[in-house]
């Protein structure tokens, strides 16, 4: 059987504009536009058939946005005291007393998720199941696993800074940290008052990501959304939803008051797509929440301010696998092998094996060989190639970068 696509050249054309026109959205950095997106919410909740709110609270991110819905709900103690006053002082500026909140419940449900699934199913009968997927391929699946990504990334850091202790807006998820990151308490432990204290201190940090992620729940994603929105570029039913993607970043709609989030000032990621910064924020807010990154892993703060600062010793001795991981990268493997001792443990007609061993991680090997085309000025250019744990020979390593067995691998044929 051959399948019919519905959507002609032009129409095909057409959608790869749109998705160009919400990759923009979703990577945008410029401040918000406050009044279309205030137009936009409001026109959201008309085409559900809502009274707009009574207040539009605008807070610098949506860590802020976050903590002032858990103000508004009750969940104060659920938080650091710093971020509740910030939050507090949000609400004051747009009228809202914070010891008498008049939220209302959550109308995300019909501004829009009951809009975007009767679309969805409007474009689904009108392109079928194959139409629908080559629509998708085209205008969403890439953004969407890359903006995903990123959205998870911004939920954790703002579980990690609300059920911490500190209240410091750089969140601190660094590898092996769960959500809560920094919150863990140390005290009494090794005794069984200690680990009662403990205990409680882990049901109590329980109770407090459960209000966040509840809260978190709550958001329409703004910006975020940008994946699903080019899918269904023009929809009327969704254009309120869709001018405050364009105009702002993350909302929280309820019956009384809406609560709208900047867009971050700073985004840096990689050729992959992830995160990736090693002076700075990876993504940062106006308010300094901001997230740390090193080619999509996340690191904390202050671990990039020290990377200016390495030696082979410094990186031999980091207890952390995956941070170490970063170092060595940072550092060059190269320049870690001829300052660390290592020493080879093969050599052959096409290069020389070296080997480091590495605590709690598999060993770092690569392959030092020499170009075989000589530069401009008649020198030859030594390279380092990362290969397998698993390589025993340099030949082998070298074979394995070419695709192809030690024992097919001829050097002469090779570029």
């Amino acid at each position: 059987m051959t399948r019919t696509t519905v959507e002609q050249p032009n129409q095909a054309a057409r959608s790869g504009d749109d998705a160009t026109n919400w990759r923009a959205v979703a990577a945008s950095t410029a401040r918000a536009d406050r009044a279309a997106a205030e137009a936009g919410v409001r026109l959201a909740y008309q085409r559900a058939g809502l009274a707009g709110p009574s207040r539009v609270v605008w807070a610098p991110s949506p860590l802020l946005a976050t903590a002032a819905v858990l103000l508004m709900t009750g969940e104060r103690e659920r938080m650091p005291d710093g971020i509740a006053e910030h939050a507090a002082q949000l609400l004051r500026t747009a009228g809202i007393d914070p010891q008498r909140p008049e939220l209302g419940a959550s109308v995300r449900e019909a501004v829009r998720t009951a809009p975007w699934e009767a679309e969805r199913r409007r474009v689904h009968a009108a392109l079928g199941t194959g139409g629908w997927a080559d629509r998708w391929a085209l205008t969403s699946a890439a953004l969407w696993d890359l903006t995903r990504a990123l959205t998870d990334r911004v939920r954790g850091g703002i579980t990690q800074v609300l059920t911490g202790p500190s209240g410091d807006l750089a969140a601190d998820l660094g590898p092996g940290q769960g959500a809560s990151g920094r919150g863990a308490s140390e005290q009494g432990s090794g005794t069984a008052e200690g680990a009662s204290a403990q205990e409680l201190d882990r049901a109590e940090r329980n109770e407090r990501e459960t209000a966040v992620r509840l809260a978190l729940l709550d958001a329409v994603l703004g910006q975020h959304d940008a994946p699903w929105l080019a899918a269904f570029d023009g929809a009327e039913g969704l254009a309120g939803v869709s001018a405050v993607a364009q105009a702002a970043g993350w909302w929280w709609p309820y019956e009384n008051v809406a609560i709208i989030a900047e867009r971050p000032s700073e985004l840096y990621r990689d050729e992959a797509g992830r995160l990736d910064r090693g002076d700075g924020p990876a993504l940062a807010f106006p308010d300094g929440f901001a997230l740390y990154a090193w080619r999509g892993m996340p690191v904390p703060a202050n671990f990039l301010h020290s990377l200016g600062e390495l030696d082979a010793t410094r990186i031999r001795t980091e207890e952390n696998a995956e941070l170490r991981r970063v170092m060595l990268e940072h550092y060059g493997y190269d320049r870690y092998l001829s300052e660390s001792g290592a020493q080879p443990v093969h050599e052959d007609e096409t290069g020389v094996l070296w080997r480091i061993e590495l605590d709690d991680d598999e060993p770092v090997v690569m392959v030092e060989v020499v170009n075989s085309t000589p530069e401009p000025d008649g020198s030859s250019r030594t390279y380092w190639l990362r290969v397998p744990p698993r390589t025993r020979t340099a030949r082998e390593g070298v074979a394995w970068t070419f695709g192809v067995s030690a024992d097919a691998y001829e050097p002469q044929r090779q570029t």
